[in-house]
Formats: C-alpha cells, structure tokens, sequence
C-alpha cells in the first residue's frame, strides 16, 4: 500500500476515524472528571548504614543494594501495616468495624483486612544513588493522606528498632544463662583446685618442689664422690690383702711402721756385724737375731693393723655410698611425688584458667547483647514529614486527553483500514493498476465537478498520468 492509498482511504473514511477519535477522546475525559480526586502525600526516611561500633563488632556491615531491598520489604509488610491500625486505633472505630463486617463478612481480623486496604493504596520507592527511601500514600482526603503516609513511616522506624531490639533481648536472655552456668563451673573449678592445694600443701608460691630438686642434685653429687672414694678404697684394701702390703701408702705414710723398720735396719746391720765378728753361735750374735725378730714381728703386727684400717674404711666408705644411695632414690621418688602432685595441680589451674576464659567470653557476650537491647535509638531517621496536597495526583486530566488524542488517533486509524479491507474499493489510479495490473491511459474527473482547464485538476491528472504515458505509447 502507498501513500496515497493511505490518504485515500481515511479521506473516503474520515467521519469513521473522526467519530471513533471523538468517542475515545470523550469517554476519557468524561471518566476523567467523573473519577474522584486522588491526593498522593509523601514522606521520607534516610537510612544510616554506619553502625555503632558495638553493632559494627557483632554484626559487621551490611551492603548498601541488600539493606535497601530489606528496608523496603520491612515497610511493605503486613508487620508494618499493622502496626499502622494498632498506632491510630482504627481497629476500635464501630463504622470501620461495621464496614469490615459487611466486606469482609468477619472473616480474619480487623486488623489484617485494614492492613490489606492500607496496603493497596501505600507505594513505596527507594532511592537509585542515596539512602532516602520515599513512602507515598493515596487517599480522597488529603490530610487522611499525609496521615496515612507519616503514620507509615513512624511504624517502620518502630518496626526496624524492634527488628533490632528484639533479638539482641533474646541473645541476652540467652547469655544471661549462660554467663550464670559459666561462672557455677568457675566456682567449681576454683573450689577443686583449692582443696587440691590444701590437702597437697601446694601454695602459689611453692618452692619446695626446687628446694628438693636442689637436694636431689647434691645427693647425686655425694653419691658421685662416695663411688670414687669406694672404688679407691676397695682398690687400697685389694692390695693390703695382697703379698705388697707393706708397699700401701697407709702403711708406707705410717711413723710407728716407718719407726719400726728403721729400727729393725740397724738391728739386721748390727747382727751382721756381730755374724762377721764374733759367728753364728756367740751370744751376742743370738740376741742380735732376737731382737731383729721381734721387730719384724712388731712391724708385721703394725702393718696389719694398718692394712686393717684400710678394710675398715673401704667397709665405711661402701656403707655410706648405699646409705647416699638409698637416700638418693627415696629424693628421687619424692621428687616424683612432688612432680606428680604438682602436675595434676595444673591440670587443675588449666581447668581454672579455661573455665575463667570461657566465663569471661560469655560475659562479654552478655553485655554486649544487654547493651544492645537496651538501645533506643535506630538507624533509621524520618527526612520529612508528609504535609496534605494542595493539588490532586489523579485524576490528570491534560495528560490523560493527550493520551486519549493519541490512542483515539491510532483507534480510528486502524478501525479505518479494517472497514477498508472489508469493503475493498478503487479510491486512486493506484487502486486501478493495483486490481487489473493495466496501465491507466487517462482519468475522468467526478460528475459535477468543475473543469479548470490549466488548472490545478489537471496539473493533478496530468501528474498522475505522466508515469504511465510510456507504458501507454507501447501499448
């Protein structure tokens, strides 16, 4: 279809397209005007995504997207609306009640039937770039209106502080008792390891345990020396009982033997002497060999008493090594007591210090939670307040003309063609050639219509024709 065809067809069908323009035009305005004036009122609130620092160390941040769609989900909820009745006691007015009977045939509550009404009419729009979240409300009054919209807005700010209050009261409670059952088990610790170190004479500032390490170290020490001087002594003692007893330094240190064998070397000189001079048999000679023997026997005496002396020591010297050891082994097993006391004290004062630590945990946690439920302040604050309307925000009655010109114009646009492929007729040339698929060779002007020879009737045909003439001149 060209152009032409177009403007053929709405100028043959123009009154069907100007009577469906005006019909819709009409009926828009006539609705318009019969529809009640709506006022829409409008108030603000800001959020506050910082948190105090108490919040910030429990909860940590929340992102800006997520808290806005949270928030906006919190002022669309049922929990939100109802509270709207509760705060402006609709709920206890006899012709709302009444109306509520009648449409809701009692069926629920009065306060979810007006939360659902309110609803319908509560629009909510959060800002794109900012923290403002706008809540807007429509009603025929404009005061009910703005009332309506800061009753909105005082019951989310409410409703988020609750949000916010009630768990924090909750984990308290919960802390409380915990905190209380923590420090019972402090309590109990701290008694266990008291009566541990009393009955164990166990004190803070024990020193015994070192005390006795200490006199275990000596002991050990002394056990040390007493083998060396066993071993010498024993070594001593095996040579005294050996043919070289007399070469012992006890023996060979002692004046009475040393006395004894110098007597008997001039003894033995002086009866060599008298056996050179006077012989074997003299007197002399005799008593000289008397006397040399009882001094070896003197000296042989002296000696064993000497080398027994050496027994007797090495027999003192063994003795105190197993007394040393003795008392060794009975320190060590004290010290091992000891330890072993001392260990299981600590497992005690470990007991102590986590039962301290978890107490302490707990009780943190407590005050935390207590001091967050006791908050009154949230963070969320009211930017304005809504004020009623001076101008209505429905119905627009330009706008919806404009709207209702528009649409009105496109209706009858299409109504047009549609009684036109109905009732398909020949309104050009192009219609002719379109339908026979023959070139046109001249055009007729209407019955009763003027002939204005060079005039614009025939510049027109003669336009119309002029495309044609060659297709005319073949034929």
């Amino acid at each position: 279809m060209t152009f032409g065809q177009f403007l053929s067809i709405l100028r043959a069908r123009w009154w069907v397209a100007l009577l469906v323009l005006a019909l819709t035009v009409g009926t828009t305005l006539g609705v318009s005007l019969l529809l009640p004036k709506q006022y829409k009122a409008t108030a603000s609130v800001v959020l506050d995504f910082k948190p105090d620092p108490l919040s910030l160390a429990m909860y940590g941040g929340m992102g800006s997207p997520a808290m806005m769609a949270t928030q906006v989900d919190i002022i669309r909820s049922d929990r939100v609306a109802q509270r709207v009745v509760r705060n402006l006691k609709l709920n206890e007015n006899p012709q709302i009640r009444q109306q509520w009977q009648e449409e809701a045939k009692g069926k629920g509550t009065i306060e979810t039937w007006l939360a659902g009404v309110f609803q319908r009419s509560m629009d909510v729009e959060p800002s794109r770039e900012s923290s403002v979240i706008s809540v807007s409300y429509k009603a025929a009054d404009p005061r009910f209106a703005a009332g309506l919209a800061n009753a909105f807005v005082q019951a989310y700010v409410d409703t988020s502080l609750e949000l916010r209050v009630d768990p924090a009261r909750q984990y308290s409670t919960f802390f409380e008792s915990r905190t209380k059952e923590a420090r019972e088990a402090l309590e109990r610790a701290q008694s266990k390891s008291s009566t541990y170190q009393k009955d164990n004479s166990i004190i803070a500032t024990d020193e015994r345990l070192d005390v006795e390490n200490a006199r275990l170290n000596e002991l050990s020490s002394q056990l040390t020396m007493l083998q060396a001087l066993a071993s010498e002594s024993s070594s001593r003692q095996a040579q005294a009982l050996g043919a070289q007893s007399d070469r012992i330094q006890e023996v060979l240190m002692n004046p009475i033997v040393g006395q004894l064998k110098a007597d008997l070397s001039r003894s033995e000189a002086r009866l060599q002497e008298l056996s050179t001079r006077l012989g074997d048999s003299h007197p002399q000679v005799l008593e000289a060999k008397a006397s040399a023997q009882e001094l070896r026997s003197r000296m042989e005496a002296e000696t064993r008493k000497v080398t027994g002396g050496v027994s007797v020591s090495n027999t003192i010297n063994r003795q105190r090594e197993a007394e040393v050891r003795a008392s060794l082994e009975a320190q060590r097993a004290k010290v091992l007591r000891m330890k072993a006391v001392r260990d299981e004290g600590m497992v005690l004062v470990r007991e102590v210090d986590n039962a301290q630590r978890s107490f302490d945990a707990v009780q943190q946690r407590f005050t935390q939670t207590n001091m967050e439920s006791q908050t009154t302040q949230s963070n969320v604050n009211v930017l304005t307040q809504a004020t009623p309307p001076l101008e209505p925000s429905s119905p627009r009655i330009v706008l919806n003309v404009v709207l209702a010109f528009m649409g009105g114009t496109l209706l009858a646009i299409g109504i047009a063609m549609a009684l036109e492929l109905r009732d398909r007729r020949i309104r050009n040339v192009d219609d002719v050639v379109d339908a026979l698929g023959l070139p046109v060779i001249g055009a007729l002007p209407k019955p009763g219509s003027k002939l204005m020879l060079g005039g614009r009737s025939s510049l027109m045909q003669q336009r119309l024709m002029a495309p044609l003439a060659p297709n005319a001149r073949g034929a």
